[in-house]
């Protein structure tokens, strides 16, 4: 079975109503008994006074004591339209003197005063008064015990009565509260309605800010949280659909290239020339897989990215020598002389390793890459001072002009006039695993005149690196 959906407008109801229920059983309860024994005060005075009545028809003769109660007067005494009552008069000693005498009796004190209690006649729920009384005003009179019980007709109908009273009112006032209590929170919640309804009514491309105008204080938080996340979808978006739009234009050349020397290469009939353009089709693919693992690594390096970064101690100048020698055989086919210049002790940063692994390598690879054979490509750590901890890569390659140093981060900016296929993502990469660190990067022209010098400030750690 499903459950119920949860709605506000029954909680808020059930939070109201519920206690106000309680409240209202819990005062019908005491208000019922309360009733009970307001009537039973009233018709025990009027059980008392019978009970005088006839005691008033006792006499004493010669020291013996009897009852003269004729029908008559008996009948005036015990006849009443709605309850049924019956006596009996008991001496000091315990005889019976007249009545009813399966009016059973209860112990009580001799000299006491009246008691009223609940008793059983004939199987019928009776209220009893006992009670010793004079037989007449001498002090030395002798005293009798006189019991008078009578049915509860009268007295559960008057408590009913005036329990009527006191509840009906009170049930007409929760129900008008209940009205209104209804109406107040339908109108109190048409916000959130015309929220939904603007909510409900968006297209799934419109990540707008909802209007808070008209939203009620308790829930403007939720809206602004809710606006808050949308901008963030909005950003993510925009970044998919820039990494889309980015993607599609670099793979364009190269699969575009790829084609075209497959199709040379089924037109050729001698192997020697379709071994060139295989060889030329290796290169291309080489290239190929190079710009989709870079795409892939930008992807992954977004701004706002689902993978977390895992920030642990790490020893940056040990770190970029172990990078910097597997570039080695990469840098002696290209005629590279590829060097390394340390501080000379540990420079301990906290970084996510798998990512500055890729931030160094494309550091390098784009100085490889952009160098004359021949050329000198240096990788130099050190300590930058105010707690900062310098890596630095300097090439031999085109000097970049200072126009173009904050573009060159751009995604797949190209400097116009140079002919290597383009950094690609490659200083894009860098720029945002160095964001991700809270890192800052920078370009200008090597030490020697000659070439670029990239160089990212990291903040220094204290924390002790683990044994690798």
């Amino acid at each position: 079975m499903q459950r119920p959906e949860p709605r506000l407008q029954r909680k808020l109801l059930a939070w109201l109503l519920g206690p106000l229920s309680v409240l209202f059983l819990l005062d019908a309860a005491a208000a019922y008994y309360g009733s009970l024994r307001l009537s039973d005060q009233a018709f025990d005075r009027a059980l008392h006074e019978i009970a005088r009545e006839i005691v008033l028809h006792t006499k004493e003769e010669g020291g013996v004591v009897r009852l003269d109660l004729s029908p008559a007067a008996e009948n005036i005494l015990l006849v009443d339209r709605d309850d049924r009552l019956a006596y009996r008069l008991l001496g000091a000693d315990g005889r019976h003197l007249g009545g009813n005498p399966g009016l059973s009796t209860a112990e009580v004190a001799g000299n006491g005063r009246p008691r009223f209690y609940a008793g059983q006649l004939d199987g019928h729920d009776v209220r009893v008064v006992d009670a010793w009384m004079p037989v007449d005003e001498r002090p030395a009179s002798p005293r009798v015990r006189v019991l008078v019980a009578e049915t509860l007709h009268k007295r559960t109908r008057l408590a009913w009565e005036m329990l009527a009273t006191v509840i009906v009112p009170q049930l007409l006032l929760i129900l008008m509260a209940t009205a209104v209590v209804w109406f107040g929170i339908s109108r109190g919640l048409q916000p959130l309605q015309r929220l939904r309804a603007a909510v409900s009514d968006r297209s799934h491309l419109d990540l707008s800010p909802i209007a808070i105008d008209d939203v009620p204080g308790e829930v403007r938080p939720l809206v602004e949280e809710v606006n808050d996340l949308m901008a963030r979808l909005g950003r993510t978006f925009d970044f998919q659909n820039r990494f889309v739009a980015d993607a599609a234009h670099q793979l364009k050349t190269p699969v575009s290239g790829l084609k075209a020397q497959i199709e040379l290469a089924l037109r050729e009939q001698e192997p020697q020339r379709v071994r060139h353009s295989l060889a030329q089709l290796y290169v291309s693919a080489d290239r190929l897989s190079r710009l989709v693992r870079q795409l892939l690594t930008l992807a992954r390096n977004e701004p706002g990215a689902l993978a977390t970064v895992q920030l642990q101690p790490l020893d940056l100048e040990a770190f970029a020598l172990e990078v910097s020698m597997e570039w080695a055989p990469h840098a002696i086919r290209h005629g590279i002389d590829l060097g390394f210049e340390g501080h000379g002790q540990p420079l301990v940063i906290d970084a996510d390793r798998d990512r500055l692994r890729e931030l160094v390598n494309n550091l390098v690879d784009n100085a490889i890459r952009y160098s004359e054979p021949g050329g000198r490509v240096t990788v130099r750590t050190e300590a930058a001072g105010e707690g900062q901890v310098k890596l630095s890569v300097s090439d031999d390659g085109p000097a970049i002009p200072v126009e173009e140093r904050e573009r060159i981060f751009q995604r797949f900016h190209r400097l116009l006039g140079t002919q290597e296929d383009g950094s690609g993502p490659g200083l894009a990469i860098v720029s945002e695993i160095a964001t991700l660190h809270h890192a800052q990067i920078t370009l200008e022209e090597d030490v020697d005149g000659v070439g670029n010098t990239f160089s990212v400030f990291f903040r220094g750690s204290e924390a002790t690196p683990p044994v690798s």
